[in-house]
């Protein structure tokens, strides 16, 4: 109960929805049951035709009920005049009927926008909560997972609470309305009949048992075949390229088997509830149709036909909650179980958060310096021990062997991760007492990987700075040698340049986000092999705007190559997570070290 609580938590303010859904609701009940109640003097306009039974229809009643006192009503206008009579019960029943679902259409207009401000409040609480988390927390989780946590799981959470706070109320309520209709009529019939209540109960807890179990490994499953959907089509070069297409139906064919088998003996189980209490039911309704039938024909119960009509409508409608209830019960093992899978990664808290009191960076004026900065992924350390200052204005070029370390120096600049011991600083400022915000608003970012959204070339430009006008777009793009191709493609600037750019080539989507960095004009430029995808023409021009561009301006540089780092005020060589050479070009290749040997090689790989 604590999970559906808490879930329910997302609906707030509740009170905006539950206090009008109450009062529909209780409306609509008390019109529904009215409606049934109208059996017995329908029947007694109809059938009785002796003049004894309807000289007994008027006697008056000290009751203050008002369904009695409605009945009573109705007999007088029977024994005065039974068309007359008839007329007012077929009139009556039509207004009941009217205003039963006018507020019954309000009473669900009203859960479904509780249901809908409930989904829309859990989704925003968890797509801003993964967007928070570090950088590090994603190369540990599978991204099919968390798109299956923020898609799927939401949704069955959205429909199952939302149902059952909506059976909570409105169900008991109902079933309350017919249980006094029926107590009513006949106590002792009554005490007797609801037996079944328990009863049923007590097979369908049997019945549902497992859901939760069953619920949580369809969830995973299904996360499961989510990732590997992502996979299989980020991967579909490479598939294809190595005839790998059967073998990779036949792994989703078998996830999506064990998916499909898991969901039908779910399905199987949350169907049964409802026929085993329907069933118990109408074994309930025979025995009071038999029992109370021979109480009438005997005479001497005191149980009027018409009544006993009503009785036995009333009773038949006592069912309809009873498997409303039950059925809320097997859906909402479902719910809990991907409502928990859900809370898990609400709950999951980001290693990287501005200390209360932080400040924010207004601008870069000195220098970044690293003081005895070592960094670990689990057990496997990285970076040992890195002591640098990369000074204002300054090219700073990080080379050395594969695996070296040189990209998570990289991302420790734009604070995508903490260092595990020692200090960063930026103008004698400890990242620790900055905002992360503000850091990162000092740099720009060009990957190896270049990474285009699914929009247009426009807006991929100016994303880091949605406000640019196009001029300022277009001067940029020139900079990045990305104007004279862009005008060539079918838009112009308006082209969408499709899933992760896929409709451009590896060095136009490179230029562009070349362009991207250009455009947001931040003091500090952080390079990652920013020119590896293009082609010679076209890196001469660009590595030449970007030689210009570094003028004046912060920069450090993943280099491969040695056209990339040769002008590089310093350059550092990184072997296995240690800095084992710094100085010029020239000085390095004086020392005849391993920076000397990497240029014979032009090993200069990430």
């Amino acid at each position: 109960m604590k999970t559906y609580f808490r879930l329910l938590s997302f609906a707030k303010p509740i009170e905006k929805f539950a206090i009008p859904y109450i009062i529909t609701t209780l409306f609509a009940i008390i019109f529904n049951t009215f409606l049934f109640t109208l059996l017995g003097p329908l029947m007694n306009a109809l059938f009785l035709n002796k003049g004894g039974e309807i000289s007994n229809l008027g006697t008056k009643s000290n009751s203050f009920n008002p369904i009695e006192l409605f009945n009573n009503y109705v007999n007088e206008l029977i024994v005065q005049d039974k068309i007359y009579a008839l007329q007012v019960i077929c009139l009556v029943i039509v207004i009941t009927v009217l205003l039963a679902n006018f507020f019954r259409y309000f009473s669900q207009r009203f859960m479904e926008d509780l249901r809908v401000h409930t989904l829309l409040n859990l989704r925003k609480t968890v797509f801003n909560n993964v967007m928070d988390l570090h950088v590090g927390y994603f190369n540990n989780e599978r991204k099919g997972d968390i798109i299956s946590k923020v898609a799927s799981d939401v949704q069955v959470v959205q429909f199952s609470v939302t149902n059952t706070l909506q059976v909570v109320f409105k169900e008991p309520v109902q079933l309350l309305f017919y249980v006094g209709v029926l107590i009513s009529i006949s106590l002792k019939l009554t005490l007797f009949s609801l037996l079944v209540i328990p009863f049923s109960g007590f097979i369908i807890s049997k019945i549902v048992k497992r859901l939760k179990q069953q619920s949580t490994q369809s969830h995973e499953s299904f996360a499961k075949m989510i990732g590997f959907l992502d996979e299989s089509l980020s991967g579909i070069k490479i598939i294809k390229a190595f005839n790998a297409t059967f073998g990779i139906k036949e792994k989703f064919d078998q996830e999506n088997k064990f998916y499909s088998n898991l969901n039908r003996k779910i399905a199987r189980r949350q169907q049964l509830a409802s026929p085993v209490s329907q069933t118990l039911g109408v074994f309930v309704v025979v025995f009071i149709l038999l029992y109370g039938g021979i109480m009438i024909l005997n005479g001497n119960s005191g149980l009027e036909a018409g009544k006993f009509v009503i009785y036995l409508a009333t009773f038949s409608q006592v069912m309809q909650p009873i498997k409303a209830i039950t059925d809320s019960f097997s859906g909402i093992h479902s719910g809990i179980a991907a409502g928990e899978r859900v809370l898990e990664l609400i709950d999951t808290k980001p290693e990287l958060v501005n200390k209360v009191g932080a400040k924010a960076l207004e601008s870069f004026n000195t220098a970044i310096t690293f003081k005895n900065v070592s960094f670990s992924y689990g057990e496997n350390e990285v970076l040992k021990n890195i002591s640098l200052s990369i000074e204002k204005g300054k090219t700073v070029a990080l080379v050395g062997p594969s695996g070296g370390g040189k990209s998570t120096l990289m991302d420790l600049i734009p604070r995508f991760h903490d260092p595990k011991t020692g200090v960063i600083k930026i103008d004698g400022h400890s990242y620790a007492d900055l905002t992360v915000e503000s850091i990162r608003s000092q740099m720009g970012i060009v990957n190896q990987e270049s990474f285009l959204f699914n929009d247009s070339i426009y807006n991929n430009i100016a994303f880091g700075k949605p406000e640019a006008s196009e001029a300022e777009v277009i001067n940029a793009a020139k900079i990045a040698n990305a104007h004279e191709f862009i005008l060539n493609t079918e838009s112009g600037y308006k082209t969408v340049v499709g899933d992760r750019g896929n409709r451009l080539s590896g060095g136009q989507k490179q230029r562009i986000c070349i362009a991207r960095a250009v455009l947001a004009n931040p003091p500090i430029m952080l390079l990652d092999e920013a020119t590896s995808a293009l082609d010679t023409e076209s890196e001469k021009l660009v590595q030449e705007a970007l030689t210009n561009l570094m003028k004046n301006r912060t920069s450090v540089v993943i280099a491969h190559r040695l056209s990339t780092i040769q002008n590089a005020d310093t350059i550092i060589v990184i072997d296995k997570g240690e800095m084992v050479e710094s100085g010029s070009h020239s000085d390095l290749i004086k020392k005849q070290g391993l920076y000397k040997r990497l240029i014979d090689m032009q090993a200069f790989n990430d």
